[in-house]
């Protein structure tokens, strides 16, 4: 059966919170209850300007994404964040990322959107093949600051 990508809906509730923990292992990092339930909450929000979707492979999700529409002061277009993407250890290797990546281009695309940016952590090599094979680098480095 073929993978098919499809909009988040209430009923992918337990693939999501699977495949979102999943994703958090892979990157060492712990998210709370708390932002995990508002998260869910804001991906179903109609108003919100934040949207995931699932890859399945006949009944099982085997890869997640989110993204958020935002303005920016680069252009009077808006731009997309790919801020999540992640695709099951089993089903690496079989473009499914890639699947992904261009659902995300097609909502992006339909909201007008003049690119889609994203980061990756600089250990995940893998991802980072990909990525240079999908897009450009844009050069820049990113930094945070507490608040």
């Amino acid at each position: 059966m073929p993978v098919e990508i499809t909009p988040l809906l209430p009923s992918d509730h337990t693939d999501w919170l699977r495949l979102w923990g999943l994703y958090q292992e892979f990157y060492e990092v712990c998210i709370p209850d708390d932002v995990r339930a508002a998260t869910w909450k804001r991906l179903l929000d109609p108003a919100e300007p934040l949207w995931g979707a699932l890859a399945r492979d006949g009944a099982s999700a085997i890869g997640l994404v989110h993204h958020i529409r935002h303005r920016t002061c680069w252009d009077v277009a808006d731009s997309c964040y790919l801020q999540d993407l992640y695709v099951d250890g089993l089903a690496r290797g079989q473009g499914v990322a890639t699947m992904l990546i261009e659902h995300v281009r097609v909502q992006a695309s339909a909201f007008g959107a003049k690119n889609i940016h994203w980061l990756t952590h600089e250990s995940n090599d893998r991802a980072k093949r990909l990525y240079d094979h999908v897009a450009t680098r844009s050069g820049f480095i990113q930094y945070r600051l507490p608040i």
